[in-house]
């Protein structure tokens, strides 16, 4: 009786494990469930003013640095030249100063100071001649005096004629023209910045991309904190999808996956694992998957490779990943075949 129950008992295991490994056959693909996401770009420009052309539309694709809108900058572009008027005039102080004084001026000095200094030597003759007539009482004492005084005043007026003529040949002061210099670096940096206010004045696309929103429109205000469009990059483009924690170790970064959608039943997009978050979190409600809800899973991105004109935001996407894959090499670009 014993032997025959604990045949029985091995038969009944035997069973149990066949049916176990018929109904649990080995997985080697996994399916997860996720949607389609896309970087969106809020565009604004980097000045304020009033709108005047709005270049395209919703729906519109557009290229990197293709130009979108622009503003009036009329009033910008006047004060940009009065800047660059004033900048001009700037310079040409600075060239005239590190030029120095010219020889004709030099010259006109000399001759001021020879002029000055004949008048000395005239007035200090005339001053002898009436100091020794009024020692001798020919002349009042008031005249030799008179006399004395234009003598004096002929040596000063030698003095600064022979001070200017150093001056000019000296030339400008350094200081004087360090602060010429500083007040056309000062004219410059302003015209630099009108010139970016200028190219503020235009937006462009940063991106290849597909206009989602048209905000605005010509005739508004626009500012930097005021949104003009709405971009929707076309690159790059993932499905968002939850990895359970027990596959971990079997889906390593850059494994090829398979993308479906129910809008093109039957037709599968190249993909990439490119991104598996660092932190755990409780599966999402949803997100459909066969393990419980308080299942641990990190949140993956699988990157299109192709199809990127037709995966649109948040679209339903089925994510296929074959397990145990090798991983890729350091720098391999994963959407090559």
């Amino acid at each position: 009786m014993k032997i025959f129950l604990i045949i029985a008992v091995v038969v009944l295991a035997i069973g149990a494990g066949v049916y176990w490994h018929r109904e649990n056959p080995a997985m080697t693909d996994l399916t997860l469930q996720g949607n389609v996401d896309i970087r969106q770009v809020d565009m604004a420009f980097n000045a304020s003013g009033r709108i005047e052309e709005m270049l395209v539309k919703e729906g519109d694709r557009v290229k990197a640095g293709q130009l979108l809108a622009s503003i009036d900058t009329r009033r910008l572009e006047l004060s940009l030249a009065q800047a660059g008027a004033q900048t001009n005039a700037q310079q040409e102080v600075l060239a005239r100063l590190l030029a120095g004084s010219r020889p004709e001026e030099i010259k006109q000095a000399r001759a001021a100071r020879d002029a000055a200094r004949a008048s000395k030597d005239d007035a200090e003759a005339y001053y002898r001649r009436q100091a020794n007539l009024a020692d001798r009482h020919f002349v009042s004492r008031q005249q030799a005096d008179s006399a004395g005084y234009a003598r004096d005043k002929a040596v000063a007026q030698l003095k600064a004629a022979e001070e200017a003529l150093r001056l000019a040949e000296l030339g400008p002061r350094k200081e004087d023209i360090a602060a010429a210099r500083a007040t056309l670096a000062s004219d410059r940096a302003l015209v630099g910045v009108m010139q970016r206010d200028l190219q503020d004045g235009k937006l462009y696309a940063p991106s290849d991309g597909v206009i989602e929103n048209r905000i605005l429109e010509p005739g508004d205000m626009a500012s930097p904190q005021k949104a003009v469009y709405t971009l929707a990059l076309t690159d790059p483009v993932w499905v968002r999808v939850y990895l359970p924690e027990v596959y971990l170790g079997r889906v390593p970064m850059g494994a090829l996956a398979w993308v479906h959608t129910d809008s093109h039943p039957g037709k599968a997009y190249r993909a990439y694992v490119g991104y598996v978050s660092p932190g755990a979190e409780f599966t999402p409600k949803s997100v459909e998957t066969t393990e419980t809800r308080s299942s641990l899973v990190y949140q993956t991105r699988v990157f299109a490779c192709e199809g990127r004109d037709v995966l649109r935001q948040g679209m339903p996407a089925t994510v296929t990943i074959h397990l145990d894959q090798k991983a890729q090499a350091s720098g391999t670009d994963p959407c090559r075949e």
